[in-house]
């Protein structure tokens, strides 16, 4: 290896790799969508990737092409490449859309999740420090079955073998490729053209550049101690492993910020989710989307969370559920409690056991403890909802809304058959089917004889 010393100002840019069926998923979905910790794995790449801030981002897409430039997004310039014939192939058609780039190429494959910014930017300062042409990652394994074998000899030089095109002695190598790499723009550019498809698969290998640097004495290498981060997601298998991983990272940095969990091993987090410090999980608790929790919230277990805003200082009782819902300081749910999209409770509500709130706003102090369903409603504050309250709010063809003020006592069993409004400081008696309008400060009824048979 030449030590050129490049400096490391260099611009640099980026290719993600994510044309690849998967066949080895046995799934209609192309590989780099699957998810880890709710989010696809071409995503936590290029989230790996923005931490770099390049100059520029290539995915190369391929399968389900425009499903995957939906996640893309505007986190990278997507280039197709219509046919599959390996790595090279890929990179070739991403540097078409480089093609006045001058500097570094990093090249990373879509399908590694657990990738940090952290490895990345150590492999980029490696490739730098030599002023290599093309500098690999890899990785020791304990099972090295499909990887190309890395081939690091006494002068230094480098070189990859394809696990098809490998040796038994090579075969029995522990250090792998895992298919990341940083090339200098022009030697890619150049050198990329010259590849051809003489091996076992018949495809161009990307993997063939970095012999060619190294003839010159210009490859160099990176080797991490296990394949944690660099594991490639290519079976359900290794979805699940990959799963695990990195529930095992995020709850330890969640951990390491003053949030407490009493079985780590039985807490599922999104990626996307936000926790303050303070917050104690319980068991079987999922949290997924763009959930928020404030200081202070416990959540017993067993409850499903899913872009959700809680607040802090509330307690989510067992068996919970909450789907886009908003709740602010204070509150109590549950047990058994579900709250569908637009929720939307003020601070010190309660919600309790089997009861249902869609599409409606609750005011401060409020409570509706047992056995209810609130749909298209607006309720102010400190009113109690009786046990076994129903907003009727469908009538077949269109949903309407009900309307109940502050401080408005709702009693056991009634129907408020919308639209409909309880002014404030109304009294609504047990059992009462309400179809017309309370005027504020009056008492509800349905007037029924109670009958009794003696005998």
């Amino acid at each position: 290896m030449r030590n050129k010393h490049r400096k490391a100002s260099r611009p640099l840019a980026c290719i993600v790799l994510a044309a690849g069926e998967g066949t080895r998923m046995r799934s209609q979905a192309a590989k780099v969508l699957h998810t880890v910790a709710g989010r696809p794995l071409v995503r936590h790449v290029l989230d790996a990737v923005a931490g770099m801030r390049p100059d520029s981002v290539a995915v190369v897409v391929g399968h389900r092409a425009d499903e995957v430039r939906a996640v893309v997004g505007e986190r990278g310039r997507c280039v197709l490449q219509s046919e599959q014939l390996g790595t090279g192939h890929a990179a070739q058609q991403a540097m078409a859309a480089l093609r006045d780039f001058d500097g570094d190429v990093l090249v990373v494959c879509g399908d590694v999740p657990l990738i940090t910014t952290a490895t990345l930017r150590a492999l980029v300062r490696e490739h730098r420090k030599y002023g290599a042409a093309a500098t690999v990652l890899g990785m020791v394994v304990e099972n090295a079955d499909g990887y190309g074998r890395l081939i690091i000899d006494d002068a230094g030089g480098v070189r990859i073998v394809e696990h098809k095109d490998a040796t038994t002695d090579e075969r029995a190598i522990a250090e792998v490729n895992s298919g990341t790499y940083c090339f200098d723009a022009a030697f890619l550019r150049n050198e990329i053209r010259k590849l051809g498809r003489d091996n076992a698969a018949n495809e161009f290998y990307l993997t063939d550049l970095l012999e060619r640097a190294s003839s010159d004495g210009r490859a160099a290498a990176l080797v991490l101690d296990d394949e944690v981060e660099t594991m490639g997601v290519n079976t359900r298998f290794d979805l699940a492993r990959a799963e695990a991983l990195m529930q095992e990272r995020i709850l330890m940095e969640w951990m390491e910020k003053g949030v407490g969990f009493l079985d780590p091993s039985a807490v599922w987090v999104s990626a996307d989710t936000k926790l303050a410090a303070d917050v104690w999980i319980g068991p079987n608790v999922r949290i997924d989307g763009h959930t928020r929790i404030g200081a202070g919230t416990v959540i017993d277990g067993s409850s499903h969370l899913i872009d959700t805003w809680i607040g802090s200082n509330c307690h989510i009782r067992w068996g919970t559920v909450t789907r886009e819902a908003r709740i602010r300081d204070g509150c109590i749910l549950g047990p058994y409690a579900h709250l569908r999209p637009q929720a939307d409770l003020a601070d010190d509500v309660h919600i309790g056991n089997f009861v249902e709130v869609k599409k409606s706003r609750i005011g401060h102090g409020s409570k509706a403890n047992h056995l209810t369903y609130i749909g298209d409603t607006r309720i102010g504050h400190d009113t109690n909802i009786g046990a076994g309250t129903i907003t009727c709010n469908y009538d077949g063809f269109d949903k309407h809304a009900t309307t109940i003020g502050d401080r408005v006592q709702i009693g056991s069993d009634t129907q408020l058959v919308a639209p409909v409004k309880v002014g404030d400081d109304a009294f609504v008696a047990a059992g009462t089917t309400v179809m017309k309008n309370v005027p504020a400060g009056s008492l509800a009824l349905n007037e029924r004889r109670q009958l009794l048979r003696k005998g």
